[in-house]
């Protein structure tokens, strides 16, 4: 008989044999069905979402450190305006100051030019004295030398007389020539004041006006980078809120993550308890119901339900390769690491030989000849108690369950495993199963 035949059918015949133990009432073992489980988010999609909050988290670390740079130079920026404010409100002082000053000299200067209309006055009044007192002494003919004085003279009173007077003309024209000097001098030293206070004037005005000019447009430089920083600040703000709402998201994203994988380990652990306790309960069942029966002979559906009761009262027994007979467990066959040298249990082999032995079915050794051991039938038609054999492409036959309904089976799985209860897997599994009872 071919082993291998088509698939295309595989998942219906798994939907029918997951009724077939409706087919033999009371032979199926009730086995409970577990509730679905809660979503279980995959450990990439975990990952994905840890390197997610990871990135914003940078983002955010990233954007803070500039927002702290920034601080830091708006600071200095401040410090700068401040200190240039500082310096255009000392200009604004000084130009007033300078203002002031060419008022004062404005002021001077046109006291100054009346000081010098004065002089002015002052000189054409000594020229005019002069001039007068020399006409006068010209007219009259007065002859105010040694030599006149004495020849005009007509006696000592007149000699005297004549002498006074011409010492009174000469005093006056000393005086007079003296004014005139005076108030040239005091002319030229007003219009020298004048002019030096309000070319002082003027240049310190102009001075204070370009200090003043060259304040402002320092004023203006800074405010214009203080506003330019101020921009840049608030653009890396809002720039940092939405890279911090971006990680709140992802973080409550990755919470509710991990929240699901929380709650499917729960759930988990919880079904594992369950069906560990329910194992348990089954086992000791099954174990109770193989004692009391005792080693008399059955047939038909009573076959069927020892064969599967003697199965089931080994689930936990650990799993040994090479190891269980028709007796029962046994120590296995030593492999290349010793790793069934002293352990006691079963392979999916040996178990099955145990489970048949009650029912007088004596079965090979090895999984592949077990397969031809009895009838096969098609996987659809599969029955409690049957046999159900799996197979990698290209490979014999491997590994040897028995279906016991609800489209369970029970298995001696692997090394480090133990004898349980699992759904039957489809990968792997062969079309046909074998029926011995």
């Amino acid at each position: 008989m071919r082993l291998v035949g088509s698939r295309r059918t595989f998942v219906l015949a798994l939907l029918v044999a997951s009724l077939g133990g409706a087919l033999l009432t009371g032979t199926g073992t009730a086995l409970a069905q577990e509730p679905a489980p809660p979503p279980n988010p995959s450990d990439d999609d975990l990952r994905q979402s840890r390197e997610t909050v990871d990135a914003r988290a940078g983002d955010v670390a990233r954007l803070t450190s500039t927002l702290a740079e920034l601080d830091s130079r708006t600071d200095d920026l401040q410090a700068a305006l401040a200190a240039q404010r500082e310096t255009a409100e000392a200009a604004l002082v000084d130009l007033q100051s300078a203002q002031d000053a060419a008022t004062a000299a404005r002021k001077r200067a046109e006291a100054a030019r009346i000081e010098t209309q004065a002089a002015t006055v002052a000189i054409d009044e000594a020229r005019a004295r002069l001039d007068e007192i020399v006409s006068t002494t010209y007219l009259q003919g007065l002859d105010t030398g040694p030599l006149g004085l004495l020849t005009e003279a007509t006696s000592p009173d007149d000699l005297l007389a004549r002498a006074e007077y011409t010492d009174l003309i000469a005093r006056t024209q000393l005086q007079a020539q003296e004014g005139l000097e005076r108030a040239r001098v005091e002319k030229a030293n007003a219009d020298s004041s004048a002019r030096a206070a309000l070319e002082e004037a003027k240049k310190a005005e102009a001075e204070a006006a370009t200090a003043k000019a060259a304040a402002d447009d320092a004023v203006a430089a800074a405010q214009a980078a203080a506003r330019a920083q101020a921009a840049k600040l608030a653009e890396v703000a809002a720039q940092r809120a939405d890279v911090q709402r971006q990680l709140d998201a992802a973080e409550s994203a990755d919470a509710g993550l991990r929240a699901q994988r929380s709650r499917f380990d729960d759930w988990q652990r919880r079904m594992a308890e369950e069906r560990a306790a329910r194992e348990r309960a089954e086992r000791d069942a099954a174990a109770a119901r193989v004692a009391s029966a005792g080693s008399a002979a059955v047939r038909g559906g009573a076959a069927v339900r020892r064969v599967i009761d003697r199965a089931m009262s080994q689930i936990g027994v650990q799993y040994v390769w090479g190891g269980g007979n028709g007796r029962g467990p046994s120590t296995g066959i030593p492999d290349a690491f010793g790793s069934s040298l002293n352990r006691v249990g079963f392979d999916c082999s040996g178990l099955m030989q145990y489970a048949f032995s009650g029912a007088g079915v004596s079965l090979p050794r090895v999984s592949r000849n077990q397969f031809h051991a009895g009838e096969q039938v098609p996987v659809s038609a599969i029955r409690p108690g049957d046999m159900v054999f799996y197979q990698n492409p290209g490979a014999p036959i491997h590994h040897v369950a028995m279906y016991v309904g609800d489209g369970k089976m029970i298995e001696a799985p692997y090394t480090g495993g133990n004898v349980r209860v699992v759904p039957m897997r489809t990968k792997g599994l062969l079309p046909e199963a074998t029926r011995v009872l």
